[in-house]
């Protein structure tokens, strides 16, 4: 006879287990995942209509407001006219002109300024000087503007700008040209506040005319219908012109 040892009958009884253990987890494994196939659907879908909703009923159009539901009060009826009938000729509408402004403004009396009338109020009057004592630019009885007013011009006595009084270096340039200046006539007679509108295009020549103009100018000055001195204002031009035949002598 064959003599197991101790040892191999272990090695056997646990193999055993070992086989007893793993087929116990493949039954498991087969009967514990097993998916049932799914039952064959015995009804069919059924096919059906739904009909559509039904439309809404039509709105009732809207009734005119009657006229005895007006809120406002009626107005009454105009008292009888004369009785007349009229003629079998129609009288035409009346003929406006049209008045246009002029495109240039032009004052009553001339002056220096951009305006249409002188004046220095500070509301409109009836005349195109200032009343009583003023100081603005019309001259009406006691002003001291550029409106006659009435008033007297001022009138020049002497004083004159002569050709000794080009100056050299304009001169021999040959530079010319005409000076607008503007200055006042004091009470006294003198000419103050000379200042160029113009320019010439020099300055040494507006310069020396202005300068000229304060220095020599002398006027008997604008009266009043009373006889009173008042101060005006003189705007004029002075004309620098340069003689060639003088300035360039003929060379021998």
């Amino acid at each position: 006879m064959i003599d197991v040892q101790p040892a191999t009958r272990d090695r056997i009884a646990a193999a055993l287990a070992v086989a007893i253990l793993h087929a116990a987890l493949g039954f498991a494994l087969i009967f514990g995942l097993r998916v049932d196939a799914p039952l064959r659907i015995s009804e069919e879908l059924k096919i059906f209509g739904v009909p559509p909703e039904p439309a809404p009923p039509p709105k009732e159009p809207r009734k005119p407001a009657s006229q005895h539901e007006s809120l406002r009060p009626e107005g009454a009826a105009s008292p009888p006219n004369l009785k007349a009938r009229p003629t079998q000729i129609a009288a035409p509408p009346p003929v406006l002109p049209v008045l246009v402004p002029p495109l240039v403004i032009a004052a009553p009396v001339p002056g220096v300024g951009n305006d249409a009338s002188a004046g220095n109020a500070a509301i409109r009057g009836p005349g195109t000087g200032s009343g009583g004592i003023g100081t603005g630019t019309g001259s009406g009885d006691d002003g001291f503007g550029d409106g006659d007013g009435g008033n007297s011009p001022p009138r020049w006595i002497r004083g004159r700008i002569k050709d000794s009084d080009y100056p050299k270096a304009e001169a021999e340039a040959g530079v010319g040209g005409t000076v607008s200046v503007r200055y006042t006539v004091e009470t006294t007679g003198r000419a103050t506040g000379c200042i160029v509108t113009q320019s010439s295009g020099s300055a040494d020549l507006d310069a020396v005319t202005c300068r000229l103009v304060e220095d020599r100018f002398r006027y008997r000055p604008s009266m009043t219908p009373q006889g009173r001195a008042v101060r005006s204002i003189i705007v004029e031009n002075h004309h620098w012109v340069i003689d060639r035949e003088q300035v360039s002598a003929p060379e021998e």
